[in-house]
């Protein structure tokens, strides 16, 4: 098998939408549902995507104080949480620390809120005003696709948004184990696909 890569990965989005359950469901297999944000935790993670082993370290930072964010730097992966009140203002300084050394964006919103919606356009946005002209590696997920009687974004609409970002896209839940692997593993191969290891994926809303 040949050796362990290292990714790292930012994950952003509007508070409350399920960044921190969809990481611990994947990482330990169980749904939180309740979430502490002021408790920090690291997570480290070992994943075989097509036959190649990848090393995450995962960092669920706490305590962020709008509109400044904390990154916490490690070998491996950096991940960055927000639940901040996030708009349009609190991004019109956007940290270039969120383009260091960063293979790929997970873009999350609920689609029980078209408040998160909105933000994680506005996020995008202020993410392609820093990268500039560079092409980074998207996944935008519509998070909470179990609460159907709750839901106000379609898989159709989320799917547009992503397409017209020449992004990946996928729904999920933090309560299914499956989903939340994917999400992790379909943001790995759009950074491999990149970098021309691996073929593009794009997930219609028929199949999830």
């Amino acid at each position: 098998m040949p050796q362990p890569k290292s990714r790292k990965i930012a994950v952003l989005g509007y508070r409350s939408v399920g960044k921190s359950s969809l990481t611990i469901q994947f990482v330990e297999g169980q749904f939180v549902d309740s979430y502490d944000p002021t408790i920090e935790n690291t997570f480290t993670k070992m994943i075989t995507v097509n036959g190649q082993e990848y090393h995450l370290q995962l960092v669920d930072t706490a305590g962020q104080v709008c509109p400044s964010y904390q990154w916490r730097d490690f070998s491996h992966i950096r991940m960055l949480w927000s639940d901040c009140q996030w708009a349009t203002d609190e991004y019109s300084i956007f940290p270039q620390t969120y383009s260091i050394d960063i293979n790929g964006y997970i873009l999350v919103y609920s689609v029980t809120s078209n408040k998160s919606f909105e933000v994680i356009k506005v996020i995008h946005e202020k993410l392609l005003d820093m990268v500039g002209k560079v092409q980074v590696p998207i996944m935008l997920v519509g998070n909470k696709k179990d609460l159907h009687m709750e839901r106000v974004i379609s898989c159709e609409e989320g799917k547009a948004l992503a397409d017209s970002w020449n992004a990946a896209f996928m729904e999920s839940s933090a309560k299914e184990n499956q989903t939340a692997v994917e999400v992790f593993k379909r943001t790995i191969l759009e950074a491999e696909k990149m970098e021309g290891g691996a073929p593009q994926g794009r997930t219609s809303c028929s199949l999830m």
